[in-house]
């Protein structure tokens, strides 16, 4: 109870900031439920989309909310991580997720989203903005552009993934056989992650729209098995960072329990509808929204 009664006299004055509207104009509680109805909606095209939620939180909510930005990627990487820690242990559980190949790669992806937090946070907000926002746009430019696999050729294994063991078997459903694969150029895949879990810390992004591309058009793996691999890596990606976030005071639970409660509600409802609409509207619809959250994020980190 105390630590509620100081969160409501806090609240308005520590996450609203100067540039704000007025507490008497709008009380701080409405612009909590907004969150809460606008993640539930976010996570219904999140699914709709087959993009992560996170990727669509931060850039949206940052422009569109009176929130400081470190709450906002702080919130996100909890959202982020909910939702990956949901999905993880069943996609691990049938033979989807590789162990080792999400271990290979989270492991230096986690230690490079700690650096990426830290920085993140160090920097003024402006330049985060400006950082986010450019990344946003190259982010809509990727999903745009992105093509997919479903079963990559790959030759032969490089020597690094045949020292990791990284090599798996599943059953292909649709084909109704098993399915072997390997895969190869490690060594590029390695680097791209470092790259990526850096980002995913100091913006607060979940990082599966870059995940997936690595793991299937670079590195070979089948497609069912990036996508979740990729929700594995995730959930350890994501932790690192957000205890960062967590010692630094970036995670607000009036900001991220409606968030994490409206996005997991909304994911559920869009994985009903799923098979219902037609996601390819729905991706150009989400790729418009990043572009305007992304060049929004952009005239905000020059003062505009």
């Amino acid at each position: 109870m105390l630590f509620l009664s100081v969160s409501l006299v806090v609240l308005p004055q520590v996450v609203l900031g100067a540039e704000a509207v007025p507490s008497e104009s709008i009380a701080w509680w409405v612009w909590v439920l907004l969150l809460f109805i606008f993640s539930f909606f976010l996570g219904i095209v999140a699914i709709v989309a087959g993009v992560g939620g996170g990727v669509l939180y931060v850039p949206i909510v940052s422009s569109l909310f009176p929130f400081h930005l470190d709450f906002v990627r702080g919130a996100g990487l909890m959202v982020a991580l909910a939702g990956a820690l949901s999905a993880g242990a069943p996609l691990l559980k049938k033979g989807l997720a590789n162990l080792k190949l999400a271990l290979s790669m989270a492991l230096i992806g986690s230690v490079s989203s700690i650096f990426g937090a830290l920085v993140g946070l160090a920097l003024p907000a402006h330049i985060v903005q400006l950082a986010l926002g450019s990344t946003i746009v190259f982010i809509a430019i990727v999903m745009l552009r992105a093509r997919k696999s479903e079963f990559p050729e790959v030759t032969a294994s490089d020597k690094l993934s045949q020292v990791l063991h990284i090599q798996g078997i599943y059953y292909e459903e649709s084909l109704k056989k098993d399915i072997d694969w390997k895969i190869h150029r490690t060594p590029i895949g390695l680097v791209l992650f470092v790259v990526i879990g850096f980002m995913a810390g100091m913006f607060g992004l979940g990082a599966g729209w870059a995940n997936v591309p690595v793991f299937n058009l670079v590195l070979g793996a089948p497609l069912k098995v990036s996508v979740a691999t990729s929700v594995f890596v995730l959930s350890i990606n994501d932790t690192a960072a957000a205890w960062v976030y967590l010692h630094k005071g970036a995670v607000l639970p009036l900001i991220a329990v409606p968030s994490i409660a409206g996005m997991m509600l909304g994911t559920k409802i869009g994985a009903k509808l799923l098979t219902r609409v037609r996601t390819k509207s729905v991706r150009v619809i989400v790729i418009t929204l990043l572009l305007l959250a992304g060049a929004r994020a952009i005239f905000k980190g020059f003062g505009i």
